[in-house]
């Protein structure tokens, strides 16, 4: 599963542009938790690889057990982009992600795509 952080963040109102590192690391460490306790996410049943993409403000980011953090160097849609046709050969992929470029980015590689809302009711 691949997680277009800002994308995320940014669909849920409280308060992430004050400080859009820790928006990033609540994300991470609530994925991080789920994974280490074996829960499904959204719809997929454990076991689940996270990989998070961060940018900007929130590229500090790092990764914890459970979570991989991509910190892109430029645009995340790019990143996240290279992490499906570069991880998606041998295996489904998920992307989460409102951005509707960027849907039809990852689909045409073949990845499942969700909204915020289906990662973070």
């Amino acid at each position: 599963m691949v997680v277009d952080v800002a994308n995320v963040m940014g669909s849920r109102p409280d308060g992430w542009w004050r400080d859009r590192a820790a928006a990033a690391t609540r994300i991470r460490d609530d994925l991080a938790a789920a994974v280490a306790a074996g829960h499904p996410i959204g719809d997929l049943p454990p076991p689940v690889e996270v990989v998070l993409v961060v940018e900007g403000r929130a590229g500090g980011v790092g990764p914890v057990p459970g979570v991989e953090v991509v910190s892109a160097p430029g645009s995340g849609d790019d990143a996240i982009v290279d992490v499906v046709r570069d991880r998606g050969q041998d295996r489904p992929v998920v992307v989460v992600t409102a951005d509707r470029e960027l849907r039809g980015r990852v689909a045409a590689l073949g990845a499942t795509v969700h909204g915020p809302r289906w990662l973070r009711p």
